[in-house]
């Protein structure tokens, strides 16, 4: 029994070696200055840069594109859920979103699986988003192949701290947004699994194409 208990503890510390040595291999700073533009919103040019698991040690990645004309965003990559989970891509909103903004319409197709929209300060740790202030997230449902519009009201956003979903008596102000982003994750915006059939298992490809953004106000 000793030699069984002796290898299982081998492997695990051989795959927890693996994933230390992935995520300080992780170059966060080099996917930032490689990022793309695409998209115009509040006037600007967004830049999208990419988050994976692979901060964290994990095997996932994003190959993100655009199209010719620059007007189609291209979300899609390879999801490895081998110690990992998510892949992601970000974008600044340089000063904010406008104060009197109530709401984000995206325009998009996607591939049958559940995307997440986040939201945040902006605000950076060494693994990737602040481990103090939240991200603020939706869920984004998609059907394979159609074109959908999406309205992500920001009192609906379910604020999220360290992969899940917190309580808090703190309303996202919209001049306080200075990051956006997209996600494919094993968990939904409120904490649950994102259900195989919606997200996928094992090693997968998967496809978001963003189309337009555009900020609704209250008036």
């Amino acid at each position: 029994m000793g030699t069984i208990s002796q290898q299982i503890l081998s492997i695990v510390l051989f795959v927890a070696m693996g994933q230390a040595i992935r995520a300080a291999r992780y170059d966060r700073a080099a996917n930032e200055r490689d990022a793309i533009p695409s998209q115009k919103f509040l006037g600007r040019t967004m830049n999208w840069h990419r988050l994976d698991d692979g901060v964290m040690g994990g095997q996932s990645e994003t190959a993100h594109s655009v199209s010719a004309d620059a007007d189609e965003l291209q979300f899609s990559g390879q999801i490895n859920t081998d110690g990992g989970g998510f892949c992601s891509i970000r974008s600044p909103i340089e000063g904010g979103l406008p104060p009197d903004a109530a709401a984000v319409r995206i325009c998009y197709v996607g591939d049958g699986k559940t995307y997440k929209v986040l939201f945040s300060d902006g605000k950076k740790s060494a693994f990737g988003p602040s481990r103090r202030s939240p991200s603020w997230q939706s869920d984004l449902p998609t059907k394979n192949g159609v074109e959908d519009t999406a309205i992500i009201c920001l009192d609906s956003l379910v604020p999220s701290l360290q992969g899940g979903p917190i309580s808090t008596d703190t309303n996202i102000e919209p001049i306080e947004v200075k990051e956006m982003g997209f996600m494919l994750s094993l968990k939904l915006s409120r904490g649950e699994s994102n259900p195989v059939e919606k997200f996928g298992s094992g090693i997968f490809p998967f496809s978001l194409k963003v189309r337009s953004i555009e900020s609704v106000s209250t008036n």
